[in-house]
């Protein structure tokens, strides 16, 4: 959260109305949007507000709210911007899938209503590398930051791994989540820009960063290439070839397989 006061009580209390505890991450706000959090927090024992004394970026601020969840004792964590352009309908959509799947990372695909074209248009580079990064179409977008994460896996990337700590966040943790094998689920969600939104994203600072982003993560998929390459065989052999028991599974209905696990906190 970093000065978005306008939309963000509203998108509390429809956080609260599916029965989530909430962690704002006030990322260096100014005083009069930081006094709002704090109201916010005050109000209600299931928010909870951590503090950035400056402005770490988006990268630092989900970090904070991560580990925060962790020391919470919770398994799973709904990432959704602050500034009112995710579909928040799709919320209970994301928490099912990641109710069925537990282990995977669920992620929103965004279709756009009224995205800048240039926007718009740039998000393909990223779209490419990070099909290159990963050998895969697995991941059609990763620069959407309305997810799911499973807890023990992200962080376990983050405290071992380096991912940027601005704009650059999103779509490398999403391709070194993928890279240590936790799947990917996406759905896709409505975006739409707010009319007087206000937008952080530093065209020249921001897209250096993520181009920075794509080298590291290139040269980690040079070293990753054998067991990248195996792993596109050995999942083309298991499509062509089910085993038995994935034959099996594959006709539980979804409550059955929801059932055969314990459901995560949300």
């Amino acid at each position: 959260m970093y000065n978005h006061p306008a939309v963000l009580p509203e998108l509390v209390a429809t956080l609260r109305r599916h029965q989530l505890p909430v962690i704002l991450v006030n990322d260096g706000s100014n005083a009069a949007c930081s006094a709002l959090l704090r109201e916010l927090a005050g109000g209600d024992s299931a928010v909870t507000l951590v503090e950035h004394p400056r402005n770490r970026g988006k990268g630092g601020a989900v970090k904070s709210g991560l580990r925060a969840a962790a020391r919470g004792g919770f398994t799973h964590v709904l990432q959704i911007d602050a500034d009112g352009q995710h579909n928040t309908d799709d919320i209970e959509h994301l928490l099912t899938l990641a109710r069925r799947h537990p282990d995977a990372l669920v992620a929103a695909v965004p279709r756009y209503d009224n995205a800048p074209a240039l926007r718009y248009y740039g998000r393909y580079l990223t779209h490419v590398w990070v099909w290159i990064h990963t050998l895969s179409l697995d991941i059609s977008d990763a620069l959407c930051g309305f997810r799911v994460y499973p807890l023990a896996a992200t962080l376990a990337i983050i405290d071992c791994d380096h991912t940027g700590d601005r704009m650059d966040f999103d779509p490398e943790i999403l391709v070194r989540l993928h890279w240590a094998g936790v799947p990917v689920v996406e759905l896709p969600s409505r975006v739409c820009y707010p009319a007087d939104g206000v937008s952080h994203f530093r065209g020249l600072h921001d897209n250096a960063l993520i181009s920075w982003a794509h080298t590291r993560l290139f040269f980690g998929m040079l070293r990753r290439l054998p067991q990248l390459l195996w792993r596109r065989v050995a999942g083309g052999q298991r499509r062509q070839n089910p085993a038995p028991e994935q034959q099996v599974s594959e006709q539980h209905t979804p409550a059955q397989h929801t059932n055969a696990k314990q459901a995560p906190h949300d």
